[in-house]
């Protein structure tokens, strides 16, 4: 299966490990497998500078290539590669039970995080907002607070005022008693008092 665009190719291969593996020691066969797989796919996918860095092995291809272990690859491998502008991304095309299962597992994982932190998202913008309110009637608390002050202290300035033009009202009504005036009304008031 092929499809091919300009700039992004995507084809299936079926890549042959066993010829290449058996001419190395045994304890170094995956590591040539996946160089291998690199190498088919350099020269296929016609990456002209034959850089095998450009060639990007999916997580669960690797995997399947050192399931058996470093010195039991697999004999063949069936892949899926895709070619965007110069680098290739390799999936493997049909995953075994085992890995299907662990992908599933990794997947679902993946997925409650996120909606774990689009929750937490939530959350924090729902007490972002709560914070603003409550900042809000903070902010009218603190200014009714403070206009009831004003309004206390205007009300004792008034007072003070109204007890000063009194006293002036006074000042000015009353007399000032002499001492001579102040001794009559004692004894007058003295008189009183014993019954004459």
């Amino acid at each position: 299966m092929e499809k091919e665009n300009n700039s992004h190719i995507e084809r299936e291969y079926i890549i042959p490990l066993r010829k290449r593996c058996n001419i190395v020691p045994r304890y170094k066969k995956t590591n040539k497998a996946v160089k291998t797989v690199k190498e088919f796919l350099v020269r296929h996918m016609k990456i002209r500078d034959k850089d095998l860095n450009k060639i990007k092995i999916d997580k669960y291809l690797n995997e399947f290539l050192w399931m058996r272990g470093i010195k039991y690859p697999p004999s063949k491998v069936k892949v899926k590669a895709v070619k965007e502008n110069d680098i290739v991304k390799v999936e493997l095309l049909e995953l075994p039970e085992k890995i299907k299962y662990k992908k599933i597992r990794e997947e679902k994982i993946v997925q409650e995080g996120r909606e774990k932190a689009k929750k937490k998202k939530e959350e924090k913008i729902k007490q972002e907002e709560v914070s603003k309110e409550t900042t809000s009637e903070k902010i009218e608390k603190k200014e009714s607070i403070e206009e009831q002050k004003e309004k206390e202290v205007a009300v004792v300035e008034q007072q003070e005022k109204i007890e000063k033009q009194e006293s002036k009202k006074l000042k000015h009504e009353t007399k000032a008693e002499s001492p001579k005036e102040q001794k009559n009304k004692k004894s007058a008031y003295n008189q009183q008092g014993r019954g004459h």
